[in-house]
C-alpha cells in the first residue's frame, strides 16, 4: 500500500481541485501536498492530477480509484469516532432545520437529556442536508417531502399551514371572524425558499381559501420563520403558522389560531438516520423519545 498521508493528500486535492485548499485543510504547506502527491505518482507509475496555471484536473487514473479511497477514509474517520465515543462521554450529534431547534425542540431536550444522562448532545442547525460520514451527524431533522434515499426515515409532523396572531389582535378594533377579516391586518410574509415553492405561502393560501380580495401583496417580509412568529407575539401582524413551529406559542397563549381553516402540505419534519446506524443504542434513545413527545402535539 502507498503512504496513507500521500493517498490522503490525493483524496483532499481531488475533492477540493486545489492544492492550496488541501493543504489549508491538512494543515500542511501546499508545497508538502504537491511533494506527497508527486511521491504516489511516482510509486504507482503515473499521472494522477494535470496541474494547470489556474486549476487542477483529474486524470483518468486518477479518477478511477478516488471513489473507493474516499470511501476507506470514510470508514475510518466512522471507525475512529466511535473508538472515541467509548473512551470519553457519548456524544449524541443532531442535524436541526434552525427554526425547528428554535421553536420545538429546544425547549423539549432537557427532558431527553434527563432521561439519558450518560449523552452529550450537540444540536447542529443548519438548512443543508447532512453528509453523515463526512459531517459527523448521528441523526438529523430535515424539512421537506421525506425524498432521502439509502437513508432510514420517519414523518415526525406533516406541515399543515394556517394563521396566527396576538391574542389581542383577534378582538381588537378589527375582529378576526373569517380569512375575509385579513383584508384589515398587516400580513408577515416568508420569503419564498428555493425548492419550496410549493409551499402556500399567503398568495396561496388565501386563493385556497376564497379570500381572494385580501392584498396578498403588501406587509412585513422576513427570512426567518422564527422571527416571523416573534413578530405576531408582538402584535406587528398575522402569520402562517405551522403544528410544530407554533405548538408552544399557543399553548403559552402568546399566539392563537383565529380559523379553523388550514392547509395540509406535502411537507413536514423528518426524523432521519443512516440504516448502519439504525440499532444504535443513542439512536434508539433518542428516536422513542422524540416520537413520544411529538405524538402529545395537536394536529394543525
Amino acid at each position: 500500500m502507498p503512504s496513507l498521508r500521500a493517498l490522503r493528500a490525493f483524496e483532499a486535492v481531488a475533492r477540493h481541485l486545489s492544492f492550496s485548499k488541501a493543504a489549508e485543510e491538512l494543515h500542511v504547506s501546499q508545497a508538502a501536498v504537491s511533494q506527497q502527491i508527486k511521491a504516489l505518482e511516482l510509486e504507482l507509475g503515473g499521472l494522477l492530477l494535470r496541474r494547470g496555471s489556474r486549476q487542477v484536473e483529474l486524470t483518468d487514473t486518477g479518477r478511477v480509484g478516488l471513489i473507493e479511497i474516499r470511501e476507506s477514509f470514510d470508514l475510518m474517520a466512522r471507525g475512529v469516532r466511535r473508538m472515541r465515543a467509548h473512551l470519553e462521554r457519548q456524544l449524541l450529534t443532531i442535524r436541526v432545520e434552525p427554526t425547528f431547534a428554535a421553536t420545538w425542540l429546544v425547549a423539549r431536550l432537557d427532558q431527553f437529556r434527563r432521561a439519558n444522562e450518560e449523552l452529550d448532545v450537540l444540536i447542529d442547525t443548519s438548512l443543508e442536508f447532512p453528509d453523515f460520514d463526512r459531517e459527523g451527524i448521528d441523526i438529523a431533522i430535515c424539512f421537506g417531502t421525506g425524498d432521502h434515499p439509502r437513508l432510514e426515515g420517519q414523518l415526525l409532523f406533516r406541515d399543515v399551514v394556517f394563521p396566527v396572531c396576538s391574542p389581542r389582535l383577534l378582538h381588537g378594533l378589527k375582529p378576526l371572524n373569517s380569512p375575509a377579516d385579513l383584508a384589515h391586518h398587516t400580513l408577515l410574509h416568508l420569503e419564498t425558499v428555493p425548492g419550496y415553492e410549493d409551499w402556500p405561502y399567503w398568495h396561496g393560501w388565501l386563493r385556497a381559501m376564497g379570500a381572494e380580495k385580501v392584498d396578498a401583496s403588501h406587509g412585513m417580509r422576513f427570512t426567518d420563520h422564527a422571527v416571523a412568529l416573534q413578530a405576531a407575539v408582538e402584535g406587528e401582524g398575522v402569520a402562517l403558522g405551522t403544528t410544530a413551529l407554533v405548538a408552544d406559542y399557543i399553548a403559552s397563549g402568546r399566539l392563537v389560531a383565529p380559523f379553523e381553516e388550514h392547509i395540509v402540505t406535502k411537507f413536514g419534519y423528518y426524523l432521519v438516520w443512516p440504516g448502519a446506524l439504525a440499532a444504535a443504542p443513542k439512536i434508539v434513545a433518542f428516536r422513542n423519545w422524540i416520537f413520544g413527545a411529538a405524538s402529545m402535539v395537536r394536529p394543525g
